[in-house]
């Protein structure tokens, strides 16, 4: 019963993941597309780990940190360079 439910989590994460996508892509503003891709992210660390659950191991534990570095860095930069400009300081 329990395989059932995760694969129920599944379909639902991975409809999750393409809407989250096609509003990154067809966003109205770069804020939009901005939470969007964070969102993405963050669903997919959620698959991801709903996967580890699934197959009972923790092979995929190093992806998920790496996604979730990569992800909160690259909205930091986006939302930087969103409000700035530039994402580094030029002093």
């Amino acid at each position: 019963m329990f395989e059932y439910i995760l694969m129920f989590v599944l379909v639902v994460m991975s409809t999750s993941l393409l809407v989250c996508f096609v509003r990154t892509v067809i966003g109205p503003t770069m804020p939009d597309r901005i939470v969007a891709l964070d969102a993405f992210g963050i669903n997919l660390i959620g698959f991801i780990a709903v996967l580890m659950i699934l197959q009972e191991t923790i092979a995929y534990s190093e992806v998920i940190l790496v996604i979730s570095i990569l992800s909160f860095i690259g909205t930091i930069a986006l939302s930087k360079f969103l409000e700035r400009g530039a994402v580094f300081d030029r002093d």
